[in-house]
């Protein structure tokens, strides 16, 4: 997985009927774009860490999901 700044995290609900988690990466820890990033959640606008999971993709906005 790799990211660019202003991508979005896309996190698939766990279980049926839970919702996905949607954020905008706002900043990298590696500069090939690897995991973890850091995500400002939509829902409630909180900034944190993330590793993500096999349950997550990135959306480029020029190009939609990867």
């Amino acid at each position: 997985m790799r990211a660019a700044v202003g991508d979005r995290l896309v996190v698939e609900g766990a279980h049926q009927g839970e919702p996905r988690h949607i954020g905008i990466i706002v900043a990298l820890h590696h500069i090939d774009g690897t995991p973890p990033y850091v995500v400002r959640w939509l829902e409630d606008e909180h900034e944190t860490l993330v590793y993500p999971g096999p349950d997550a993709h990135v959306e480029h906005p020029a190009t939609g999901p990867q």
